[in-house]
């Protein structure tokens, strides 16, 4: 039985471990990481998912970023323990975190990732948005909790600060 709950201070490194384990090293190089540098997590929207041994199975991570001057959640990383892989687990996460976003009031998603698999959740390519390099433009996806949430919503992908 996996048990969803939000991620705490006190998981902080038992998910990073987990990100570790499912990405190939160097994974914080990537661009989205500068983006996440010294910006909190949105908290309400980080999910662990735990077994019945209180293992992490699975995590989920959303940060908040800026595109165009519009605040938009940035998905990742979503990760799923080898051991259960295969059990729709990741796809659980991210439905479950897409409509806790809604209900929090979010309007839009973004993430860099495979179209074809998150095609399925609804995500497509953001064409007139750009993540800073070295990202695949084919890659950046996003998703509209509210009907036309990304119309006129473009440019270059920022860091969020807070006010």
């Amino acid at each position: 039985m996996i048990r969803l709950e939000q991620e705490t201070p006190a998981d902080w490194w038992e998910v990073e471990a987990l990100y570790d384990l499912c990405f190939a090293p160097g994974r914080e190089a990537l661009s989205s990481y500068r983006l996440r540098d010294n910006v909190a997590p949105v908290p309400e929207l980080c999910v662990v998912a735990r077994d019945e041994h209180e293992i992490v199975a699975g995590a989920i991570r959303y940060w908040p970023v800026l595109v165009g001057g519009q605040k938009v959640l940035l998905l990742g990383p979503v990760a799923v323990h080898p051991t259960h892989q295969g059990e729709g687990l990741g796809a659980f996460l991210i439905q479950d975190s897409l409509d806790r976003a809604g209900r929090a009031g979010w309007a839009r998603v973004m993430l860099v990732g495979d179209a074809p698999y998150y095609s399925r959740f609804g995500f497509s390519r953001l064409s007139e948005v750009e993540m800073p390099p070295p990202t695949n433009p084919d890659r950046v996806l996003g998703y509209e909790l509210v009907d036309g949430a990304w119309d006129g919503v473009t440019g270059t992908v920022t860091r969020f600060e807070a006010p």
